[in-house]
């Protein structure tokens, strides 16, 4: 459904990506995992359109992405949460969700549609119902992420790129993020999560890379990473 193939990036003389292939089939959830600085986000900030690569392909369901404008890759089907929760902090809750719909504000079913998939949102995190009229800023950490991610779906994904949806975050909120991540999943979604949190994110995955200095160093079923001795050192603490 989502891929990569040969993209290198580049800020600069720095080489942020080099030569990376990676692919997420149709309803897999996917991470990437690596240290900070290893090109996690340099992948998504090239699929979403924000980067410009200097080589290879990025294809989603066939079609050629590279050259899209970042509108137009969402308005396909590929949605970019990104690290930082990067919300309008003096708007409220609800307005910081209806942002995400505005690609999509041409579309005959547009009202109609955003309802639909605003209701699913404050089923998936009734705490934001709660707080719909609340300014942004005023929510904690894990709620703020919660409205990153609502705001993400409501650019109705087929294939949804969290960026470090845990960072920052307490246990507690972690535990329900990760539950929250699988549900979204499970309705069909593909999810190509980037998370430094490894036991977590592998524990829900079907596959995962392993990224080193831009460039993949591994690929593997969870339970291969879980019991590989060198990614559990270097990512699990154990």
């Amino acid at each position: 459904m989502l891929k990569l193939e040969g993209v290198s990036l580049s800020y600069g003389s720095f080489r942020a990506l080099d030569n990376v292939s990676l692919h997420a089939g149709k309803g897999e959830l996917v991470v990437l995992l690596g240290a900070n600085g290893a090109g996690k986000s340099s992948i998504f900030m090239a699929i979403s359109g924000i980067n410009k690569t200097s080589s290879g392909s990025i294809s989603f369901e066939g079609q050629e992405m590279v050259g899209m404008k970042p509108s137009s890759i969402v308005e396909h089907g590929v949605v970019h949460c990104p690290e930082g929760r990067k919300l309008f902090p003096q708007m409220s809750v609800e307005q910081n969700l209806l942002l995400g719909a505005y690609v999509h504000r041409k579309a005959q079913d547009t009202k109609a549609t955003s309802k639909q998939i605003l209701d699913h949102i404050y089923e998936l995190f009734p705490i934001l119902q709660q707080k719909r009229h609340d300014p942004a800023g005023s929510l904690s950490g894990g709620q703020q992420q919660m409205v990153a991610i609502g705001r993400a779906l409501m650019g109705r994904p087929k294939a949804l790129l969290l960026d470090e949806p845990s960072l920052g975050l307490a246990p507690l909120v972690v535990k329900q993020m990760f539950e929250i991540i699988q549900k979204i999943n499970q309705t069909g979604v593909t999810v190509l999560l980037a998370e430094q949190n490894a036991y977590s994110a592998l524990r829900i995955a079907h596959r995962a890379y392993v990224l080193e200095r831009g460039r993949i160093v591994m690929e593997g079923k969870p339970e291969e990473m879980l019991h590989d001795e060198g990614i559990r050192k270097a990512y699990i603490g154990a």
